[in-house]
């Protein structure tokens, strides 16, 4: 008996890692675990998977999210029981908010165990709550239970992701023996039930969905006076989005997920003078490309329309509501890139020439505005002092070919006010906009592609994720970790927390710095001195380089602070 439940471990394990296979996953991540075995080892049998492997649960997780946020396919992730499954939480969390196809594998105690004082059982199911797109709770492979109804069971929930995005979880309770390589032949008959999908390589069931052209907007809209916003984006979907905007002669606010900049760049300034603001409340029109805009002032002035006769448009793949303030929206539930081809093609071939029209041009005179900004800017980091700032504004030299991956906190908002990207695909985690496993997300978006890369993170980010630092010992192609050193968490001084309790329960100075966590995971490390210094080892690391560097920037604590309000008095003062 204990010989039929191994061997009914594996064969379930195998039937649904096959289906998985099916539904176009490429790559699964594992962590150690004994309880985790049988689906450990089907996998690593799998010729069609590319495995990664990380002894950090939590780190796994924002790994697999990095792959999948970077390959737009499905990615499974195989952990054992107990609080195993608990560290993947806070990717799942992220995903759930920003669509990533994570396929959570979870082992677990067979429910005999669970409840009466077993070794590493906890309650699992239910365990990501509404952070998941559905859970599958399994029973114990039994041959009571046929597996075409395993099958249909994975489908259902696989399919239901396919629709919305986010993860699913199938928790796979295995009673031990855990796993056997005795031969399947006794089964012949229970695998009976599955031999047509066995020999062929489509999934079990199969739902269409009815195709519906790419909806429309009402012409007239092209007409007004519009603004289009770019979100978190791909570099693609940002080239077309800032070709829609070429052609209907409107300005263009590029958030720094976008990858892209245009001639309105450093709109979270001047969002501030009274000229910008009263300028863009001109408009009658916003379409907005994407979610998750970085900017304050930028989600200020939309709050602002609430009450006033402008249409909003907010075009995104995903069904979820992305409106926090509550304007009234027209939601166009599309592929961004298809919906601009169509858009972009029907204005091409309308009779009416978009730069015909009288709203052509009429944010033009902004520039002016922006053009005294972007000069104030650059005349402000040309000493070649290193500040947080000039590294912000430094983005605009990257090279093409180089992916960026953002952290959260206060560099993001840096680059957002004071930085132009040269085309850039941009990567970031501002679905929960937490700075837990940033190191990992970017190493997983690393492994799905072979350009060189650069991740810019803050201190506290990277202590959080030190142990994630052991994915980037072997990349394919050269990264660069810079690593904002101002000794804790900065991002307070701009946050309405109380002064006399910043220091102690906000910013919390830890007095650490980097090179001994490069030397113990066989990392590079650098400190550079100047802005030229940090720029040339950057570029050099980049273009020549292998493996991975850390450069760390190290800035005395207020100082980005204080230059923003050094900076905004001026802008103010234009």
């Amino acid at each position: 008996m204990s010989a039929q439940q191994a061997t009914l471990n594996r064969i379930w394990a195998q039937t649904v890692l096959e289906e998985l296979a099916r539904f176009g996953v490429q790559d699964v991540c594992i962590a150690p675990g004994s309880r985790s075995t049988p689906l450990a080892l089907e996998a690593k049998a799998q010729a069609k998977f590319t495995l990664h492997t990380h002894f950090d649960e939590r780190g796994l997780g924002f790994l697999a999210l990095g792959i999948a946020k970077q390959s737009q396919r499905p990615v499974a992730v195989i952990v054992t029981s107990g609080t195993a499954v608990a560290n993947l939480l806070p990717a799942t969390a992220e995903s759930g908010l920003t669509g990533e196809k994570l396929v959570l594998l979870t082992s677990d105690r067979p429910i005999e165990l669970v409840g009466c004082g077993a070794n590493q059982a906890i309650n699992q199911q239910g365990i990501f709550s509404t952070h998941v797109t559905q859970s599958v709770n399994l029973p114990s492979p039994s041959t009571s239970l046929p597996l075409n109804w395993l099958l249909t069971t994975v489908d259902e929930a696989l399919y239901q992701q396919q629709r919305v995005g986010g993860a699913i979880q199938i928790n796979f309770p295995f009673p031990e023996p855990l796993y056997s390589d005795h031969d399947l032949s006794p089964f012949s008959t229970y695998l009976n039930a599955i031999a047509r999908w066995q020999q062929s390589e489509a999934p079990y069931t199969r739902q269409i969905v009815g195709q519906t052209p790419t909806p429309s907007l009402d012409s007239h809209l092209f007409t007004q006076r519009g603004v289009i916003i770019i979100g978190s984006v791909s570099l693609a979907e940002a080239q077309k989005g800032l070709a829609l905007a070429k052609q209907l002669g409107w300005p263009v606010l590029c958030d720094p997920q976008s990858g892209v900049s245009s001639e309105w760049a450093h709109f979270d300034l001047w969002l501030q003078h009274q000229t910008g603001r009263e300028l863009l409340n001109r408009a009658q029109c916003v379409i907005q490309l994407g979610s998750r805009l970085v900017s304050k002032r930028l989600g200020q002035w939309l709050a602002s329309l609430t009450n006033r006769d402008v249409e909003y448009v907010y075009v995104s793949p995903h069904l979820e509501r992305n409106n926090p303030a509550h304007l009234i929206q027209t939601h166009v539930q599309a592929e961004i890139g298809t919906w601009l081809d169509d858009t972009l093609t029907s204005l091409a071939a309308s009779s009416e020439a978009p730069n015909r029209c009288l709203a052509f041009g009429w944010a033009d005179s902004l520039k002016p505005l922006v053009a005294s900004i972007n000069a104030m800017i650059k005349d402000f980091t040309a000493e070649a002092s290193l500040t947080e700032i000039a590294v912000a504004v430094s983005a605009k030299h990257l090279p093409q070919n180089t992916n960026v991956f953002v952290g959260n906190s206060l560099f993001v908002r840096l680059l957002d006010m004071f930085a132009t990207w040269p085309e850039l695909e941009v990567f970031t985690n501002r679905g929960a906009s937490g700075i837990d496993g940033l190191v990992a997300t970017a190493s997983g978006v690393q492994r799905s592609q072979s350009q060189p890369q650069v991740v810019f993170i803050g201190d506290t980010s990277l202590l959080y994720d030190l142990n994630s630092l052991a994915l980037m010992r072997a990349p394919q192609a050269p990264v660069a970790i810079v690593v904002l050193n101002n000794d804790g968490g900065a991002i307070f001084d701009l946050l309405p927390v109380p002064s006399e309790q910043r220091e102690a329960l906000y910013q919390m100075p830890h007095g650490l710095h980097f090179e001994h966590a490069a030397q113990q995971f066989g990392l590079a490390y650098c400190k550079p001195d100047s802005l030229s210094d940090y720029q040339q080892l950057l570029s050099e690391h980049l273009s020549a380089g292998q493996g991975t560097l850390i450069i760390e920037v190290v800035t005395p604590p207020e100082q980005a602070a204080q230059h923003i309000k050094q900076l905004m008095g001026k802008v103010n003062a234009l």
